[in-house]
């Protein structure tokens, strides 16, 4: 029998674009689609509710705080995956990330957006420029090389647990990428694509977002060198 994977996707105002993400999803492979309402003031809600999706509220602001109300709605799964509601990722690609956890031969899957050309220039310089540095202090500090920080990711739920996540906004995929080092988890990234979201990005999009997330990342990274 396969493995029951759940998808959680937090949002903050993306009525354009989520309904096109839980379209692509392969739902009849999952348990269950969770979006987090992260105090969204548009239709995104609505929308994700027309499209099957368990709609959950969590009015504490963060990327972080969004994540971590998905996991604790969490209807027992197996494997848990992460997809921004932006529609910049291919949720079809899901099964690409799931597969290797369900082999059993890791624990970790960052779906990587660095490897392909093509994706990679689809991000926004200052989101490329700030990826390098932080993959390069993590295997300076921390011994392992990822390429990216991707918010396309898979993890056995037994894991996730483990490395218990803590971090409320910007510092959450970098502090699940440390922690699973920290931790032993057997890792594993894989390419895939991307492309320009739908709408402005609430934090490389600004500049005053970029640096609130750039100084968030470096912090978390040299906060778990002591702890």
């Amino acid at each position: 029998m396969d493995p029951r994977v759940s998808v959680i996707i937090p949002v903050f105002n993306e009525e354009k674009s989520i309904g096109h993400v839980l379209d692509d999803l392969p739902r009849d492979k999952l348990h269950e689609v969770i979006v987090v309402d992260n105090g969204c003031t548009d239709d995104t809600a609505c929308v994700a509710r027309n499209h099957d999706a368990r709609v959950v509220q969590e009015n504490r602001r963060g990327y972080g705080s969004a994540c971590l109300k998905g996991i604790s709605e969490l209807d027992g799964p197996e494997i848990v995956v992460f997809v921004d509601g932006d529609y910049s990722d291919y949720p079809e690609e899901l099964e690409k990330l799931v597969q290797p956890i369900r082999e059993g031969e890791v624990d970790f899957v960052l779906g990587s957006r660095m490897i392909l050309l093509e994706s990679r220039y689809a991000l926004l310089p200052q989101a490329r420029y700030g990826n390098k540095l932080a993959v390069f202090l993590i295997r300076l500090f921390f011994g392992h090389q990822f390429t990216d920080l991707g918010p396309f990711r898979a993890i056995r739920y037994e894991s996730l647990k483990t490395i218990g996540m803590r971090d409320t906004n910007f510092g959450w995929t970098v502090e699940m990428q440390i922690k699973a080092v920290k931790h032993g988890l057997r890792i594993r990234e894989i390419p895939v694509r991307y492309r320009e979201r739908i709408g402005v990005s609430k934090i490389t999009g600004t500049v005053a977002g970029t640096i609130q997330a750039g100084t968030k990342i470096v912090y978390t990274i040299f906060k778990y060198l002591v702890v």
